[in-house]
């Protein structure tokens, strides 16, 4: 900090001198000083320093930038260029993908600006705000969003951000062999706006932990991005759309192999220590596959996707990088509460005289759940609000509380563990009753308790809050915004169906609407296809079962060979949607029919067709 404050009043005297100049980033960029009290340094292994420029524009706000000193941000430079030219492909072919793409500028050996993106956050800040396990849990991603964004069609508009965003990532990242993703180089916009920075590693050039590599999945998608997605812990149709935008944007630079490859050719001789053979243009070209069709190269995304959402390792980098920040700012960070935007003190607010829970009330959004209802009466005798919290939101403040205050001085809380269903109403009455002592034990405590800023930041009004106190709307599932009508019980099975050189190419895509068996469970889908007639039982063809979903993505292409076109148009193509049930019979959730004559097959035919008991299908 110190030699930071040294620095930074030698940049004082060179603006005493000169007036005013422009900053490397861009020749657009002019400043007449620096902002000392806006200037700190990052707590990574170059220590970047963030500093804040005075702009000469007295309307403009004052630009912010990282200097980097100990890396070779030629390297940044030239990832930046490529995922550029990846945007302006998918831009040509009408795919805005939503990238956030910054400058960076290296200034001379080893150093370099950094643009910073204003309103963003380092996913360990969003994660941690739910502890330093945050990087285990599902939810963090998703309650930062709802944070910042309070108003539904907001929220949805930040969803739909994030899945274009995320998926072009997933690409990006991917064929160009980003490494050392841990969770201070992925951020993430209020807007929801998901970006990668700091690509001091890239074409596969993965860093070690002794013998074993730390990026161990294909790229960075996690459970808590996945639930983002979805609207919740289930799989729902808005998934089957992200999986479509990755393969769609995979294959369209697919198309562009050469131009990457001569492009990272010609940067050979430059000298940047991981690209310098072939071996490390072979990387990309490997990535790309340029040798598979568009449908190999979906099902095989596909799978990279899978195994990026399935991989324990990326979340446990995440908590080791977790444990090793903590060191830097675990005894100077004060607790905050995930979910509100801001902090709220006693002198702010107003004293708070009695706090009283009323009621609890079942929701739907974000998730299935009950939440809280508080009446909170201040001082003034008119001023009296209600705020809505969620069992786990108690939760989180008394565990921030615990962060600050001795156990002598905090009322004991509820056990979260009960018998039998967590989210019945018997036990959103019991805990009712139980959180009513909690709170008034809380605001009767000892005054370094009673008053400090969580408890008055807690019982502050959010705007869901103001938003339930205007209006109660019905309350609707979190996926009913962004996905499509279903329109018929049995579900839909997406489907490609192509012909050529006298094969028959099925591609099974997505199932959405799938019913839940007779238990209430999800089925474990699956879908098996038979070309009819078919008395021998030959032609069967089976995907992969999916596990405990009822809107499952398989992406599989099934293949039929040796089929003349006269012969396809006497045949009738039988699909039926089963669950696996292991000792005992399968059930059949759903079937389609259809008779291939009615298809034009000189050309691919896509889309949703509808599942129910036996009969024709229809497009």
């Amino acid at each position: 900090q110190a030699i930071l404050r040294e620095g930074l009043e030698d940049v004082a005297q060179f603006f005493k001198a000169h007036g005013s100049c422009r900053l490397p980033l861009s020749p657009s960029l002019l400043v007449k000083g620096i902002v000392p009290r806006d200037c700190s340094y990052f707590n990574s292994n170059a220590v970047p320093l963030k500093l804040s420029f005075q702009n000469v524009d007295p309307l403009g706000e004052n630009i912010r930038v990282i200097f980097k000193c100990g890396d070779d941000l030629r390297q940044d430079m030239l990832t930046l260029q490529m995922i550029r030219i990846m945007n302006k492909i998918w831009v040509q072919e009408g795919l805005d993908m939503r990238m956030v793409i910054f400058r960076c500028f290296s200034t001379g050996r080893g150093r370099g600006m950094v643009e910073m993106i204003p309103n963003a956050e380092t996913l360990r800040k969003i994660q941690v705000e739910h502890g330093v396990t945050g990087s285990f849990k599902d939810r963090p991603l998703a309650d930062w969003l709802q944070k910042h964004n309070p108003e539904e069609d907001e929220y949805e508009k930040a969803v739909e951000n994030f899945i274009y965003s995320c998926a072009g990532c997933c690409v990006a990242t991917y064929v160009l062999g980003i490494c050392d993703r841990h969770n201070d180089n992925i951020m993430l916009k209020t807007t929801g706006h998901m970006f990668h920075i700091d690509f001091g590693r890239f074409l596969g050039h993965a860093q070690m932990f002794g013998n074993i590599k730390r990026d161990r999945a294909p790229f960075v998608f996690t459970s808590d991005m996945a639930y983002v997605i979805n609207g919740g812990d289930k799989p729902s149709s808005r998934f089957h759309d992200f999986v479509d935008l990755c393969c769609q944007a995979y294959n369209l630079i697919r198309k562009h192999t050469h131009l990457f490859l001569n492009l990272l050719g010609l940067m050979l001789s430059c000298g940047i220590p991981e690209l310098s053979d072939l071996e490390d243009l072979k990387y990309v070209y490997d990535a790309l596959r340029p040798q598979d069709s568009d449908a190999d190269a979906t099902t095989y995304f596909t799978r990279l996707i899978e195994s990026s959402l399935g991989s324990v390792a990326t979340k446990l980098n995440f908590f080791i990088h977790n444990l090793a920040q903590m060191k830097f700012t675990g005894s100077e960070a004060r607790p905050t509460l995930s979910f509100a935007p801001r902090t709220h003190t006693l002198k702010t607010s107003g004293r708070i005289r009695d706090v009283f829970l009323c009621r609890h009330e079942r929701v739907f959004n974000p998730s299935k759940g009950y939440t809280y209802v508080v009446k909170v009466q201040r001082d003034n005798p008119g001023d009296v609000t209600f705020v809505q919290r969620t069992f786990e939101e108690f939760q989180e403040l008394h565990n921030k509380l615990r962060l600050l205050f001795p156990s002598s001085l905090l009322p004991s809380f509820p056990s979260r563990f009960v018998i039998g269903r967590s989210r019945g109403e018997a036990v959103a009455e019991r805990r009712k009753e139980e959180l009513n002592g909690y709170i008034w034990h809380l605001i009767h405590a000892a005054p370094e308790v009673a008053e400090c800023d969580l408890i008055y930041t807690f019982f502050h009004p959010l705007p869901r809050d103001e938003k339930a106190a205007g209006a109660n709307p019905t309350p609707k599932p979190a996926d009913a915004t962004w996905a499509r009508s279903l329109g018929k019980v049995g579900g839909e099975v997406k489907l490609s169906i192509s012909y050529k050189n006298n094969k028959l190419f099925i591609m099974v895509m997505h199932i959405r609407g799938l019913p839940p068996l007779q238990d209430g469970n999800d089925p474990d889908p699956y879908v098996k296809t038979y070309l009819l007639p078919d008395p021998q039982k030959t032609t069967k063809r089976k995907t992969k079962v999916a596990r405990k979903t009822c809107n499952p993505t398989y992406n599989e292409m099934l293949v039929y060979d040796g089929i003349p076109r006269g012969d396809l148009e006497q045949r009738e193509l039988r699909l039926s949607v089963l669950s696996e049930e292991g000792f005992w019979e399968n059930i059949l959730l759903g079937e389609v029919g259809i008779r291939l004559r009615d298809l034009d097959l000189a050309q691919e035919k896509m889309g949703w067709f509808a599942l129910g008991s036996r009969g024709h299908g229809t497009l």
